[in-house]
């Protein structure tokens, strides 16, 4: 009896240690799947191109690891190689297989803010004030260069060309970073950070369309006030969209926006979640969730158990990203 006991015991441990292990080595299993020599991160579900999101996940991510090495090596890649001269931001995409890997001259919002606000972290915490400078001045130019009012709301547009069209603007909810937003406005007292979240909450609330009730991808914000699922793209709430209640989580457990997100999963049995939803008809994926989008649904539904990102070999970068992001939003 006392052996059986024992070696139970032991198995206890070993998996609690394996676990433990696991945890602490989710950013170096990320790195030696995602981080390149130069400082590139690969886009390992899209022909491994790199943009700015990557980058700025990925910096942050070594931020909170403590790893200013793999942090100095991301920042100056993406410095050097996408830093746009003329406005301060960032070109958002990048193919190391093209001829001139950059073609598309604009900028995207989300990587820009998450290269801003994981450099402001940076410098918090290692002491630099360089770091703090070159936050402020994308923070500065993103203010400068893409956020606008419209329809009487503060809005930031998702690139500097191309997404307001005078009669409406389309916006990406997963864009609306608000715990950056917050950490911009404590920095700089400066009161469009506070209003950018202020409206950004509202606009959320505008957002849920059909059936589900769930914000999709893309939404047009109208002069009159009118939100719809832009034209542009499938009317889904899919794998940008699935980013919104993980930042508004990250902001604040509590809000009420939450609900609508615990309401849909909710439905559905854990392994039958379908990976998206059409907000306009209803069609769910023919596939269910899995990895990362399952990380974020555990975090609206069980959340005592999304502490420890596991990166498992099946997961490519933005499943493994949103693994790494969603446990970030709980330290």
């Amino acid at each position: 009896m006392w052996q059986r006991c024992k070696t139970l015991i032991v198995a206890v441990f070993a998996l609690i240690f394996s676990q433990q292990a696991l945890a602490d080595n989710a950013w170096d299993s990320y790195k030696s799947r995602f981080l390149m020599p130069d400082g590139r991160i690969i886009d390992t579900g899209n022909k491994s191109v790199s943009h700015t999101e990557g980058q700025g996940f990925a910096m942050m991510m070594a931020v909170v690891n403590d790893d200013q090495v793999s942090f100095d090596k991301m920042w100056n890649w993406t410095r050097k190689t996408l830093k746009n001269p003329e406005n301060g931001l960032f070109y958002w995409r990048y193919n190391p297989v093209e001829a001139q890997p950059i073609t598309d001259k604009n900028n995207a919002t989300d990587g820009d803010t998450f290269i801003a606000w994981a450099l402001l972290k940076a410098g918090t915490k290692w002491q630099n004030q360089d770091y703090l400078n070159q936050s402020d001045a994308i923070t500065k130019a993103l203010i400068a260069h893409n956020v606008v009012r419209f329809a009487g709301y503060q809005v930031m547009l998702p690139g500097a060309k191309g997404f307001n069209l005078n009669s409406y603007v389309n916006l990406n909810p997963s864009y609306f970073i608000f715990p950056a937003w917050q950490d911009f406005a404590n920095r700089s007292h400066l009161m469009v950070w506070k209003d950018l979240i202020s409206d950004g909450q509202k606009l959320l609330g505008k957002m849920h369309f059909g059936n589900p009730q769930l914000p999709s991808d893309w939404v047009s914000l109208y002069s009159d006030g009118r939100t719809v699922p832009a034209k542009q793209w499938p009317a889904r709430f899919s794998y940008d969209a699935i980013r919104v209640p993980l930042y508004v989580s990250w902001f604040n457990r509590s809000s009420p926006e939450l609900q609508v997100y615990k309401n849909w999963w909710g439905r559905f049995a854990r392994d039958k979640t379908p990976a998206w939803v059409n907000v306009t008809t209803g069609d769910p994926a023919p596939y269910m969730m899995n990895g990362g989008l399952l990380a974020v649904r555990d975090l609206m539904l069980q959340s005592a158990s999304v502490e420890q990102p596991q990166i498992m070999a099946q997961d490519d970068y933005y499943s493994a990203s949103l693994k790494m992001l969603v446990s970030l939003s709980v330290r």
